[in-house]
């Protein structure tokens, strides 16, 4: 190159993005590190450096913690998304979150390129590329894990290693212990490696966010948690502690629920990209509010605009995992999954054990649920007499079919 294009990496400080940086430098490109700090327990003013002693122009380092709660993880909990019936999105909420925010400083530096170091078998090449198109149509991808110059010389992580080795690049992965691992506030995630064959059991010592329910207290912890609009406000400890802040709210169950063991999962999933992978993930803060939410929602909540809004998670939780965020599909859902949730207040109250959720009462000022009427002790406004109607048309269809079915198999 004459002039050197300037580009934008997405910068973890891990094996992949650190051994991308140096690749990049030597392709002829004037490299820009992008870190956002999602909640990853991480030094990161020792990324900044170890990504400008490997050769980067500039090292960007953005808090995006509260937006990721507020904007990303909020809607998430409205919907009680749940991928799969199983996966609570932790590292397919923060990819759009980080999109943003890097499309923001490839804007700020006049960049022609961003980079990142996905694979090109995983969803967040997906994720990270749809929203940086659908926020900068102009942007230009370096995806090395696509091109043929780069896999003809890093085949996998071992070619990483000796690379790391070659190039004096300090790195933690190794090759006894090689899965990746993908840490915000909302979770943790572990993949590849050993955790490739679905039939080994994951290492006992591999989990950073939750204790073995196993050797989790003996003593369950009470909580209630208050909900507004479908956004929970506030969480009370047993012993009066309240905790309002979006933020410090989260990481308040994230600590309470990873004492208890709460929110660990090991998983086949399918990929947006078409096959099927394995991962273990902990997600404490998410599973507790999903299990109170659920129950809030229930209480609050219309019987049929609940079934309609049931669709729309489904929706939701494909679009988010898709990496279709910014989508207008997605944000009609996303509106509408919020209309739903005018009605969702109220406090929920539960017991946290050994790795368990139990929802143990409920109430809310917006409450459906009729004591009087479903109370087996008085009549309340219910003519029990109208239920035969009732039943009797509801078996209609039934009737006809049947009968149909004995007229033609009678012939």
């Amino acid at each position: 190159m004459d002039k050197k294009e300037t580009v934008v990496l997405a910068y973890s400080g891990g094996l992949d993005t650190s051994c991308i940086l140096v690749w990049l430098i030597e392709q002829g490109y004037k490299v820009i590190g992008f870190l956002a700090d999602v909640g990853q327990n991480e030094d990161f003013e020792a990324a900044r450096a170890k990504a400008m002693k490997l050769g980067a122009e500039k090292m960007y380092i953005e808090d995006c913690k509260k937006e990721f709660v507020e904007e990303f993880i909020w809607p998430a909990v409205q919907a009680n998304a749940r991928y799969e019936e199983r996966y609570l999105l932790g590292t397919a909420l923060a990819r759009p979150c980080i999109a943003r925010k890097l499309i923001e400083v490839a804007k700020k530096e006049s960049a022609t390129y961003i980079s990142h170091g996905a694979t090109g078998k995983g969803n967040d090449q997906v994720r990270f590329e749809i929203a940086c198109y659908a926020l900068m149509p102009t942007i230009k991808v370096i995806a090395p894990w696509r091109m043929e110059s780069f896999l003809s010389r890093f085949a996998g992580r071992n070619e990483l290693l000796q690379y790391a080795t070659e190039k004096n690049i300090p790195v933690t992965a190794t090759k006894a212990k090689s899965w990746s691992m993908d840490a915000n506030l909302m979770h943790i995630s572990y993949e590849s490696g050993e955790l490739e064959d679905p039939a080994t059991e994951a290492a006992s010592d591999m989990y950073l966010m939750t204790t073995d329910p196993e050797n989790a207290p003996d003593i369950p912890e009470r909580i209630s948690i208050e909900f507004k609009n479908g956004f929970p406000i506030k969480v009370i400890n047993k012993d009066g502690t309240v905790v309002d802040d979006a933020l410090k709210l989260f990481l308040h169950l994230n600590e309470i629920g990873g004492k208890h063991g709460i929110g660990r999962i090991d998983i086949i999933e399918n990929r947006f990209i078409g096959m099927k992978s394995r991962g273990c993930y902990e997600t404490p803060a998410g599973t507790i509010l999903q299990a109170a939410h659920i129950d809030i929602e229930l209480l609050t909540m219309d019987r049929e605009v609940f079934k309609l809004k049931q669709y729309l998670k489904t929706q939701f939780e494909s679009q988010v995992y898709n990496g279709m965020w910014f989508s207008p599909e997605c944000e009609y859902t996303r509106s509408c999954i919020a209309l739903s949730q005018e009605v969702v207040e109220g406090t929920v109250h539960l017991k946290l054990y050994k790795g368990g959720v139990y929802v143990t009462a409920r109430e809310s000022p917006r409450s459906l649920y009729n004591q009087d009427l479903v109370s087996m002790y008085i009549e309340g406004d219910h003519n029990a007499s109208d239920a035969a109607g009732f039943i009797r048309l509801n078996a209609l269809r039934s009737r006809e079919f049947q009968r149909l079915k004995l007229k033609v198999t009678s012939k």
